[in-house]
């Protein structure tokens, strides 16, 4: 297979996002179209005066316009790809989607949803299936033990419980 088509597969494959992910790509899409509009009212502004230091105003926003209209495309990209993980799965092994709670050597409890990189944010309790111990949860099943950590600083995990 040469690099084309996989690049193209890659391309194709489908993105797996939690509702609340769905809702923030789509919210997050929303916001840059309206910058886009702004931006693009105050370059017709702009190009109504002649003065020099309008110019550099000008490419200021050109600038703007430009990175804007890529983070677009990107996101409408994606958003092309996005499926909502199927709500009806087999609960028997951690997988994209999965809300799994843990437990640490001192009976702490941590409860983590697994999730595609581009919805996760570990301070809400979305880790990427792709992070360290996103990678290291997928595929375990109820009463594993979980060791995450890099050589000498190492945490063990009890795992609890998939939904």
């Amino acid at each position: 297979m040469n690099t084309t088509t996989t690049k193209q597969q890659d391309e194709q494959k489908a993105i797996l996002l939690s509702k609340k992910g769905m809702k923030e790509l789509r919210k997050s899409i929303a916001q840059l179209e309206h910058d886009r509009i702004a931006v693009r009212r105050s370059l017709r502004e702009i190009d109504k005066t002649t003065g020099h230091d309008d110019r550099f105003e000008r490419n200021e926003k050109l600038l703007r316009l430009e990175t804007i209209e890529a983070e677009l495309v990107e996101k409408q990209q994606v958003l092309s790809r996005a499926k909502i993980i199927p709500s009806r799965r087999a609960r028997l092994q951690v997988a994209i989607g999965s809300v799994v709670d843990l437990i640490d050597q001192q009976g702490k409890l941590f409860r983590y949803t697994l999730v595609e990189s581009i919805e996760a944010n570990p301070s809400d309790g979305r880790i990427s299936a792709l992070s360290p111990l996103g990678s290291t949860l997928l595929g375990k099943t109820v009463k594993d033990i979980v060791e995450w950590g890099n050589g000498a600083h190492r945490t063990t995990f009890r795992l609890v419980s998939i939904s």
